[in-house]
């Protein structure tokens, strides 16, 4: 039988071209045997045992290919279902028991065995594929629901049992679809030993986890959700890795993937080890493990994790304690490199996906292309956004007027990336509280609050991002072990917050100006920025094309009613309310206007008409022209 590892193969592994070591390395079935391949040049001898053999009844010896360092065997009567490991004995002599970096199966922790994986899937999500790409493009409306599937669909009446992947697919497209959400975003389903890191110390590259089922579970659950039309978006985290003995740390006796000084290959922040991305063999491994959830699982983008930490030398460390680039700076070239090379490598075979940077800094052109400098990201999350925008919310509002640049500001950078506002994970744990905890004032000012927060993020210029849970107003913090408050899914208030977002996604994806102009500075132009007295913000959202009509957005971050507030408008004619957030089916006060308003000739904030408005209380008024 012919190794699936060939001599083309070994070459762009050591030269760190290779994009789909899943297809060579690992466990790989042919017909009755299977191949097994490792990369362990420090090694003195690798063996690998299993169920086929009896753990150690067999004598199933690597071979070394050549000096690639890779070590290859074929283990006849092995096959889809076995458990395996790898005996690698360093060059000390020690023998370790190792997890296969490059396994398409893991068994559930807290094992340690890899498995031969069954990967035949036939997939029926052909009419998604072939138009994806126009569903998550820069003028398209791009709704994300950040998903942690461990807890969103855990049965705790059930011995806190997880959900398989396979069934929650049509449960998560019910209610991302209820909601108005056109994509999913999934915290790593990578293999991962702690579960309480949420899939972010990820040691299995290559492999789901097995809590939730088998890759024929997460390749069903993928389908049936792009069957009912909604996007699937995966974390992935390339900066960083755990320690745990059975993984990839000291893999072979020797710091193979990761840096062996620890002021390049260890992070202070989650005491993990990181890539060293100046090795060929450790790009090919990365690279092919992002390509590999694209083929593999059909996914429509990678969300890449903590992209400021592999950018910075010296990120979370003191002076002495990182090691300067060869021109004596801070910046990591090699993980520059990888990152561009990352991109390419991506949107050249996946055209119609999208890379997603979390980048916390001011570090230019993260989602421009490579050709002119850039990181080449499809996507930047607007951290600054985030920051400054939960930062204003959580004042009370009679200090808002002080703080009015805390919204204004985002004006300034709005389209110097392509931008995702994101509200994620990671503001509603660790004693953050959640979203409705934050807010100021008694219990109707609360809800008010978080109504008018989502209606500034869903009309401001950029993608949209909600964690799990946050259509659902709970008051208590997300916690991994648990699971969503269901029981406040009808609680009238708690439902009012729903239905605002529901209403709030519609109108999103119906207005082409409220989409079409999220990456372009033409779908954006301020109508009052400058009434700090009053906390209010007035701006327009323009389809660049001019095909469709603008929409109005009027912010009032104060519980005052302002009425005859005169506002400019750009064209003659009724303007009509489309969406407000004081609407009582929402749980507001009622303050809305029903009637069209006339504009009026009368020169205001630049424009020739004018209109008088009624301005809700803690509220977001929405208005467009009366004819669409």
């Amino acid at each position: 039988m012919t190794r699936p590892l060939t001599d083309v193969d070994v070459h762009l592994f050591n030269e760190g071209r290779h994009r789909r070591l899943h297809e060579c390395l690992g466990a790989q079935v042919r017909d009755d045997t299977t191949w097994f391949t490792v990369w362990a040049p420090g090694a003195r001898e690798v063996r690998v045992t299993g169920d086929f053999d009896g753990w150690g009844q067999g004598d199933h010896r690597l071979e070394p290919v050549g000096s690639s360092g890779l070590w290859t065997a074929e283990v006849p009567g092995a096959g889809p279902g076995d458990r395996y490991l790898y005996r690698v004995m360093g060059a000390d002599g020690a023998v370790t028991e190792r997890a296969d970096p490059v396994a398409a199966a893991s068994t559930e922790p807290p094992e340690i065995a890899s498995r031969i994986a069954q990967l035949d899937y036939e997939w029926g999500d052909a009419e998604w594929m072939h138009g994806r790409g126009d569903r998550i493009a820069h003028e398209a409306p791009v709704s994300i629901y950040e998903v942690h599937l461990g807890s969103w669909g855990r049965h705790l009446a059930e011995g806190r049992r997880f959900a398989n992947y396979r069934d929650m697919g049509d449960p998560l497209a019910d209610h991302a679809l209820a909601h108005g959400f056109t994509h999913v975003e999934l915290l790593p389903i990578m293999e991962h030993p702690f579960y309480g890191s949420w899939g972010y110390q990820t040691l299995g590259y290559f492999a789901p986890t097995a809590r939730y089922g088998d890759p024929g579970d997460l390749m069903a659950m993928i389908d049936r959700l792009h069957q009912r039309e909604v996007g699937v978006i995966l974390d992935w985290v390339p900066s960083h890795f755990p320690t745990d003995r059975h993984g990839l740390a000291v893999f072979d006796g020797t710091h193979l993937y990761e840096h062996a000084d620890p002021r390049q290959g260890f992070h202070p922040d989650w005491s993990s080890a990181i890539f060293n991305y100046g090795r060929h063999e450790v790009r090919s491994f990365l690279l092919s493990s992002a390509i590999s959830w694209l083929d593999r699982y059909h996914a429509d983008g990678l969300r890449i994790d903590a992209v400021a930490s592999m950018l910075y030398l010296d990120y979370s460390r003191r002076e002495g304690e990182w090691i300067p680039n060869v021109f004596g700076g801070r910046e990591n070239l090699e993980a520059i490199t990888f990152l561009r090379e990352l991109n390419e490598v991506v949107y050249e075979e996946f055209p119609d996906v999208a890379t997603f940077a979390e980048e916390s800094t001011a570090w230019p052109m993260v989602s421009r292309p490579t050709e002119i400098g850039g990181l080449g990201f499809g996507y930047k999350w607007d951290m600054g956004w985030m920051h400054d925008t939960l930062a204003y919310v959580e004042r009370d509002p009679i200090h808002r007027r002080w703080h009015h640049d805390e919204l204004t500001f985002r004006a300034i950078y709005a389209f110097t990336e392509n931008y995702t506002l994101p509200l994620s994970h990671d503001e509603v744990v660790h004693g953050k509280g959640s979203l409705l905890g934050k807010m100021p004032g008694d219990d109707w000012q609360q809800f008010a609050n978080l109504r008018l927060l989502y209606g500034y993020q869903w009309t401001q210029p950029g993608k949209k991002l909600l964690f799990m849970g946050g259509e659902l107003a709970p008051r208590n913090e997300w916690h991994h072990d648990d699971t969503l408050d269901w029981s406040l899914h009808d609680v009238p208030a708690h439902a009012g917050v729903r239905r605002w977002l529901a209403d709030l996604n519609r109108l999103y994806r119906d207005e082409p100006a409220l989409h079409a102009g999220d990456c372009d500075p033409a779908g954006f132009s301020w109508v009052v920025g400058d009434d700090a007295e009053h906390s209010v913000f007035v701006y327009l959202r323009h389809d660049p094309r001019g095909e469709h009509r603008p929409v109005l957005v009027v912010v009032n971050a104060t519980p005052a009613v302002h009425h005859n507030y005169r506002v400019g408008v750009p064209s003659e004619g009724p303007w009509r309310e489309i969406a407000n957030s004081d609407d009582v089916a929402y749980g507001g006060s009622g303050v809305v206007t029903s009637e069209p308003l006339e504009t009026h000739p009368v020169d205001s904030h630049g424009q020739h008409q004018s209109i008088l408005l009624t301005v809700p209380p803690l509220a977001v008024a929405i208005l467009a022209p009366d004819a669409p």
